[in-house]
């Protein structure tokens, strides 16, 4: 059985019924965003997109057609997207492992072009609600990838190029990085899967605590929660002159820049090298 490879495809802020507001955070976070597209699911988003990966602001806007499934988890970091080619495939190995995922799901996005509107089109394939309490893991496949990236929405005013790190945090940690062992073959004992250029890392609350302090989200109770984001940037320099210009509080040390998660709709943001 050749298990699928882990490569970050794109991390998802849940803006829940906010994301007017998020989007403006995000602007001011000196994020390039595009415009305001509308899946066929029901839901809306925004993108920052980098090189080859990209974040996502996510949410819902009011109408009673409109996808009410993320309206069911917190605000802030809330999924973590692998890329696939191929989405039967990943599926069926999966499924034959005994892994809990969920049928391939196909829907579209319209998107403005120079030559007239297209379909921004993607099949994927989800882990089932339960498997990951900390929030939504799955699969991507993008039929239409030029469509996402676009070189002209890919500078961004804060330098950022790409996702580095994301940080889950778990008062259990070897039950998620079981399940990513079962998902991917390839994590280290210290609690950490290579995905292409990026890095997860799955912590406990307190190691978390030790590292953002007051500037991690609130576990709300939770015993899994996505946490955090490094975003590798071109020049710090460029960073903290966008926050300055958006408003936004930071703190620098040394080779990084950190914004709070009250700051960040939800997420602790860490820009470095």
């Amino acid at each position: 059985m050749i298990l699928p490879v882990a490569v970050l495809d794109h991390v998802v802020v849940n803006a829940l019924d906010r994301l007017d507001t998020v989007a403006d955070t995000y602007r001011r976070l000196g994020f390039t965003l595009t415009p305001r597209g509308h899946h066929t699911l029901g839901s809306s988003n925004h993108l920052a997109v980098f090189g080859t990966d990209y974040l996502e602001l996510l949410g819902v806007e009011p109408g009673p057609d409109n996808c009410t499934d993320i309206l069911d988890w917190p605000p802030g970091l809330n999924g973590l997207v692998f890329k696939t080619f191929d989405a039967d495939g990943v599926y069926a190995t999966l499924h034959g492992a005994g892994l809990p995922v969920l049928p391939p799901q196909a829907f579209s996005r319209p998107v403005d072009t120079p030559s007239g509107p297209r379909d921004a089109a993607f099949r994927t394939v989800r882990l089932e609600r339960d498997a990951v309490p900390a929030g939504r893991l799955y699969f991507c496949e993008h039929l239409t990838p030029a469509l996402v990236w676009d070189d002209a929405v890919r500078r961004h005013p804060n330098g950022a190029v790409s996702i580095k790190r994301a940080v889950v945090a778990a008062q259990d940690p070897a039950a998620l990085l079981t399940l990513l062992s079962r998902l991917f073959g390839n994590c280290t004992a210290d609690g950490r899967l290579t995905a292409g250029a990026a890095h997860i890392d799955v912590v406990t609350p307190a190691a978390l605590q030790v590292e953002f302090g007051g500037c991690m989200p609130d576990a709300d109770g939770r015993q899994q929660f996505m946490a955090a984001l490094m975003i590798r940037t071109a020049s710090l320099d460029h960073t903290a002159d966008a926050l300055h210009a958006g408003g936004i509080a930071n703190k620098r040390h040394g080779n990084t820049i950190t914004v709070a998660a009250r700051d960040a709709g939800g997420v602790t943001l860490v820009f470095g090298h």
